[in-house]
């Protein structure tokens, strides 16, 4: 009972301030707009900054709100890749419940941007800087989620940790990975909250929340054609660079197998209600068994749909040659894959040598790529997930998704956690500028985010079911 009372006084505190826009804000609106605009301040891109300073940041907050020092920690296997673990001490009635968001952000020159990327600027109903969407909102959030409860005296039923980390976006020392690798006692989780789920809005209107429970691997693979070379002025049949202009021309008409899962055919079933039209009908007929091709034809030159219907390889970098009067004695390009979840990469790479047999391209994965399983859809997730989500969208669908890029969670669901990306912060789906010039995420957006969040976790921790209570 005593969770349950702890609920019902917190979440008026956590209220959504309907003048947050106009300035008007919370002290938790406050407490987390100060983290995020200190945090989007400082540069932790990979090869010109550090997330060390935002660690720092983030630990000295959370001393300062009463953690313990040793319940707060900064570590990482270099100086400049530093990663933030703190714990929320529970009962211990249920195993831990991770907050997972990453402080790396990709690189953002000014001369590129109409403002300092790394300043927090709110400008016409935005908040403007990099990370602002990826994912330093999540960061902010769940900072002064944990700094809340502690001063609130929450009891958690479970343990809740933190863990901010480095490297998510692609660098050389991935901070989850390194984390369980190394230090597995302190991020091991039973559920796992992370980016990769946001709502979505088209043209003003809100049309669902989306929770991801799977995603793609991401995988690169070097194709590469040698050949003796010689003196430009006597060509031969045999150039290196053609032959592999030609396989990718090849690679370019070939299309992987359509293949629907689990999440992928609850996603278009639910999306089928919101989109309109020729594409709302083929989203119902890629669902029959076969599908129509028809529909997977026209849904397939949709990127996004596409990209969820199979696995997709493309070109990204080429390099050919070593002198303008010389015949090319390697051509060398980068392929990247997103594979579907239950298939390997080197199920991929056999699928490309043969696709590239005649050109006889040879096909190496230099890393191997970490493929993490989907995440079953949990009831109780679920549950908390949709009560929430009427709470504060009244009608509004939450639609499970796979997604087509990568995050942290593959890691944690490899480990044999339960991993959701979820935010409820909603972005329009046709100007999302995560990685792009300008990167802005809504200020109301960014204060609805904060109370879904802040009210998931509390159904997480202060009751024996997520969806129920004792």
């Amino acid at each position: 009972m005593r969770s349950l009372v702890i609920l019902a006084v917190l979440v008026p505190l956590f209220a959504v301030s309907a003048r947050a826009e106009a300035g008007d804000l919370t002290p938790a609106q406050r407490m987390a707009r100060e983290v995020y605009a200190e945090l989007v301040g400082l540069n932790t891109a990979a090869s010109t900054g550090s997330t060390a300073p935002a660690a720092q940041a983030v630990a000295r907050r959370l001393r300062a709100a009463g953690f313990a020092g040793a319940d707060v920690q900064v570590l990482g296997p270099k100086a400049t890749k530093a990663n933030l673990v703190a714990r929320l001490r529970g009962t211990g009635e249920r195993r831990p419940l991770l907050l997972l968001a990453h402080l790396d952000v990709v690189e953002a020159k000014r001369s590129d941007w109409t403002r300092d990327p790394f300043t927090l600027t709110e400008q016409d109903g935005f908040f403007y800087g990099r990370g602002t969407l990826d994912d330093k909102a999540m960061a902010a959030i769940f900072v002064t989620t944990m700094i809340r409860m502690k001063r609130d005296g929450v009891r958690p039923n479970r343990d809740v940790i933190l863990a901010l980390t480095a490297d998510e976006e692609g660098g050389p020392d991935n901070g989850a990975e390194w984390l369980l690798k190394h230090h597995r006692d302190l991020v091991d989780a039973e559920l796992v909250l992370n980016e990769g789920g946001n709502g979505a809005i088209r043209q003003g209107r809100y049309l669902a929340n989306m929770v991801q429970a799977s995603e793609k691997t991401y995988t690169n693979f070097t194709l590469e054609v040698r050949d003796k070379g010689g003196h430009s002025s006597l060509p031969s049949k045999e150039n290196a660079i053609y032959s592999l202009a030609a396989g990718l021309g090849r690679l370019e008409r070939f299309a992987f197998p359509v293949e629907l899962n689990e999440v992928t055919r609850s996603y278009f079933e639910r999306l089928a209600k919101f989109e309109t039209g020729q594409t709302a009908d083929d989203m119902v007929a890629v669902l029959r068994d076969p599908p129509d091709p028809a529909a997977v034809e026209r849904l397939s030159n949709i990127p996004r749909y596409n990209a969820l219907l199979r696995t997709t390889c493309v070109a990204t970098r080429l390099e050919g040659g070593h002198a303008d009067n010389a015949l090319p004695q390697t051509a060398r390009a980068n392929v990247n894959c997103r594979i579907l979840p239950g298939h390997t990469s080197d199920e991929v790479r056999r699928v490309l040598v043969e696709v590239l047999a005649e050109e006889r391209i040879g096909v190496t994965e230099p890393v191997p790529a970490v493929a993490g399983p989907a995440s079953s859809v949990d009831p109780d997730f679920m549950a908390a997930a949709e009560r929430i989500t009427q709470e504060l969208w009244p009608g509004m669908s939450v639609i499970p998704i796979m997604s087509t890029g990568a995050t942290d969670a593959r890691y944690f669901r490899t480990a044999g956690s339960g991993a959701y990306g979820v935010s409820g912060i909603f972005i329009d789906v046709d100007d999302n500028r995560a990685h792009g010039q300008d990167e802005r995420l809504g200020v109301r957006q960014f204060y609805e985010g904060q109370e879904f969040l802040q009210r998931l976790v509390l159904a997480l921790v202060v009751s024996d079911r997520a969806g129920g209570s004792r």
